[in-house]
């Protein structure tokens, strides 16, 4: 049983950010119900991870009945996630007014990229546009190249998925002791500017360059914070930042200090990076693990995604799981003695309709004729 055991999520439909809330909450320990529009695609078709451990529930939003059948779940429900745009849960009459009139304790968690107000509120927009206007964007790629989208990891999941997440658990915590919901306007614009917050502090006494990409220390530039090519064409990463860390770098890459003392002089960093390919272009990616893995050089090697599960630390650690043939990350964090767990992998749409509205006290006559009205599926 995980820490969230014995409370109640109800998760509305969306796509990125929201659901990976939903799966989170889910895997540790909540019950997590998604609110599916019937003919929704097939999750186990789609092959969506973020469906785990979550049942699925189909209703008619725009159908009056629909709408007061989901009002009645939140009674029984401790938070609701809204994905939709600003205003969207207001016209279907379920905005946060008629929520916690009926819910007094709900926890509304609203997830947008832009945030619930201001002149973007209602656009549409994507990962690569919410890290765009936070500087995180224009900081990552190759000096006189194009800035890299970081796929969609620093707006979407980090900047929104955990944030999300972040809310939902602090307002848990504020309810339980004042029994009072509140409303979470968790926005993935605000969530990518906290990630940037250390650079802020960087730029302010000098140490970066905020105009510049692989000028910086943590921006590639620097022969001690890269990834190298090996012999064999693989990757490895260096991350010896620290002087002892250098030192030990040093003498694993088998180089002599001396031609490497001045650390931190930026004008030196391009031959110090030339002289560091060499080094590790003259063995295979295997090798430099042989050599180097698990000391303290800060070392790994650059794996596909689809390589990571076969590491032997991840092996070691159970970093991932398997559900429904599907290898995917394993539950996060860790806890002592509610452990969080994947209960069971993508429910069918509407697949647990009628037994979650039976839980919810509905009764099976009136589940019948909400089925015959189409304000359920």
């Amino acid at each position: 049983m995980g820490p969230l055991n014995g409370y109640t999520v109800i998760e509305l439909a969306g796509i990125g950010p929201a659901p990976m809330g939903g799966m989170i909450l889910a895997d540790m320990g909540a019950e997590v119900i998604r609110i599916e529009r019937a003919g929704a695609f097939s999750p186990k078709l789609s092959k969506d991870v973020s469906f785990r451990g979550k049942k699925s529930v189909v209703l008619n939003l725009k159908d009056s009945q629909g709408v007061e059948t989901l009002l009645r779940m939140i009674e029984n429900a401790d938070v609701l996630i809204d994905p939709y745009r600003p205003g969207v849960c207001e016209k279907l009459g379920i905005g946060p007014e008629v929520c916690l009139a009926r819910n007094p304790k709900l926890v509304f968690a609203r997830m947008t990229g832009w945030g619930q107000e201001g002149p973007l509120a209602k656009a549409a927009g994507h990962d690569i546009n919410y890290i765009s206007i936070t500087g995180a964007l224009y900081a990552v790629g190759r000096g006189g190249e194009k800035p890299v989208p970081p796929l969609n990891i620093v707006g979407d999941m980090g900047g929104g998925g955990m944030l999300l997440v972040n809310g939902v658990l602090a307002a848990l915590l504020e309810a339980h002791n004042s029994g009072k919901g509140q409303v979470i306007d968790a926005a993935m614009v605000d969530g990518a500017a906290q990630l940037m917050w250390m650079f802020h502090g960087f730029q302010a006494h000098g140490g970066w360059d905020h105009s510049q990409r692989e000028a910086n220390m943590l921006d590639g530039a620097a022969h001690f914070y890269d990834s190298y090519e090996c012999a064999d064409g693989e990757y490895v990463s260096i991350g010896s930042i620290e002087p002892q860390f250098y030192a030990l770098l040093m003498e694993k890459a088998g180089l002599n200090p001396e031609d490497f003392a001045d650390q931190h002089n930026k004008e030196k960093w391009p031959q110090y990076k030339a002289k560091l390919a060499d080094v590790f272009k003259s063995k295979t990616q295997a090798e430099w693990c042989d050599i180097m893995e698990g000391t303290d050089v800060c070392f790994a090697p650059v794996l596909t995604f689809m390589d990571a599960p076969g590491h032997p630390a991840n092996v070691a650690r159970e970093v991932y799981v398997e559900v429904d043939g599907i290898t995917q990350p394993a539950p996060a964090p860790r806890f002592s003695r509610t452990p969080s767990s994947v209960r069971h992998g993508a429910h069918e749409v509407g697949e647990d309709t009628d037994n979650v509205l039976s839980d919810m006290g509905f009764e099976a006559q009136e589940i019948a004729s909400l089925r015959e009205a189409g304000s359920i599926g």
